[in-house]
């Protein structure tokens, strides 16, 4: 059995906004969104380009056995149009968490990633034994840089050479947001 305070339905304070549960009904909005080197450009490796419908079954069957941290759908209009996640840590580390996200690019620069990254944080906040909510972005990505400065997320390092993309060394920057 899902554990329901890992498959919330969360409301933003946008029309039409919501994080929920990924569905196996989401794999064409996902290949749709997903399939971006815009997107794919910031994220980690294992985040795959080309986003292929095989790429995007293979996830949501990871979503759907998942069982220790928060995965949701960043919803638009009924759509599936991106993603957040909460990585729970352990060990001396257990009481931080991170959290990660992205947004399917005509959804740019409307403040619905910052609104899903405060929900987010909130709700991780009443709901999970975490002090410490903490992110880790690539330098060149000052877009996202933003939205977590605006989430209330304070610059704690610039990780020099931290990054691998493509071949080339890159520095990131750690952004963390405390409870209490």
């Amino acid at each position: 059995m899902t554990d329901p305070l890992l498959t919330p339905t969360l409301e933003l304070p946008l029309p039409g906004v919501r994080l929920r549960p990924w569905s196996f009904a989401d794999a064409p909005a996902l290949v749709e969104y997903a399939n971006d080197p815009r997107i794919a450009e910031n994220l980690r490796d294992t985040f795959p380009y080309p986003y292929t419908q095989q790429d995007a079954e293979f996830y949501l069957c990871l979503m759907a056995d998942q069982q220790r941290d928060l995965h949701l759908a960043f919803e638009v209009e009924g759509k599936a149009v991106g993603s957040v996640g909460v990585h729970f840590k352990t060990d001396v580390r257990r009481r931080s968490a991170e959290i990660g996200y992205w947004l399917g690019q005509p959804y740019w620069g409307r403040g619905l990633t910052t609104a899903a990254v405060q929900r987010v944080a909130e709700y991780v906040f009443a709901h999970f034994d975490v002090c410490r909510l903490y992110a880790v972005v690539f330098e060149t990505n000052l877009a996202s840089a933003r939205v977590l400065e605006k989430a209330g997320f304070e610059l704690e390092a610039v990780l020099r050479k931290s990054i691998v993309k493509h071949n080339q060394m890159f520095d990131s920057r750690l952004y963390a947001k405390i409870n209490g």
